[in-house]
């Protein structure tokens, strides 16, 4: 049994604070993606550093900001930072871990949250994506894009659906993209093993008590080839960890 588990992060040093490590040696993961590392490689904390890990990290140009990591048992053969877009890849949002028997991607898509602009970068973001995304569908190994993706897809995975349909990550041309990755061949391991079943969460705004009344979005996913969700045998969020504003999503494959 393999358990990977991804986790928007807000900031690997807060993560630190609240707890990161006791959550992992509690949960044990074979593969943890971290997005929204918010910090440069030597910045880490030690304690995180230190653990049973190989480490890879692909961390923004502006210090702060965005960042992805993939923390492994078991050494990659191969790692690739970035997709060749310029803009993409000094913002660190896409990193990629090769092992014997699959290939894991951690991926932070930017949020639209504070304007047009960053909600065309957005966009964007999400056009490079997809054909990247697909060439490795037809590849010989297992592929997952854990992450987070700013969107959720369908009403069931945001509280309010219809107070929410003019907001960036819930638009209808980014649910749109999520139906077109979907369409490609790629499947949301999560909800397949949840069908149908409501306030089912990843990530709850800071303000108004959201978390204690559950009033959250779907935004974190397991993005898997079709072999990877035959192999899916359960998938949790782990809202009971306050690590940061994102839960873990955390799916054990038979591999």
């Amino acid at each position: 049994m393999l358990k990977i588990s991804s986790l928007n992060v807000n900031g690997i040093r807060a993560a630190h604070r609240h707890g990161f490590t006791d959550w992992v040696s509690q949960n044990k993961p074979d593969i943890i993606c971290l997005q929204e590392l918010r910090a440069l490689e030597h910045q880490v904390p030690d304690p995180i550093q230190n653990m049973d890990y190989h480490s890879v990290y692909h961390t923004a140009e502006k210090k702060g900001y965005s960042g992805v990591g993939i923390l492994s048992r078991e050494k990659p053969i191969q790692i690739q930072k970035g997709i060749g877009v310029d803009w993409i890849d000094n913002e660190g949002r896409i990193l990629m871990s090769e092992f014997e028997d699959l290939i894991v991607f951690s991926v932070y898509a930017p949020s639209g949250t504070t304007g047009d602009e960053r909600q065309d970068l957005k966009m964007e973001f999400l056009d490079h994506f997809l054909p990247f995304a697909q060439k490795y569908l037809s590849g010989n190994k297992p592929v997952v894009f854990c992450g987070d993706y700013n969107i959720c897809h369908k009403p069931i995975d945001i509280h309010n659906p219809k107070r929410n349909k003019n907001t960036s990550g819930f638009l209808p041309e980014e649910r749109e993209w999520v139906t077109q990755l979907l369409e490609t061949g790629f499947e949301d391991a999560y909800r397949r093993l949840h069908e149908g079943e409501e306030d089912l969460y990843s990530w709850w705004s800071y303000r108004a008590a959201s978390k204690e009344r559950n009033k959250g979005w779907r935004i974190d996913y397991h993005m898997t080839c079709p072999t990877l969700l035959e192999a899916a045998e359960e998938a949790v969020i782990e809202r009971e960890w306050d690590l940061s504003d994102h839960a873990p999503v955390t799916i054990s494959y038979s591999i």
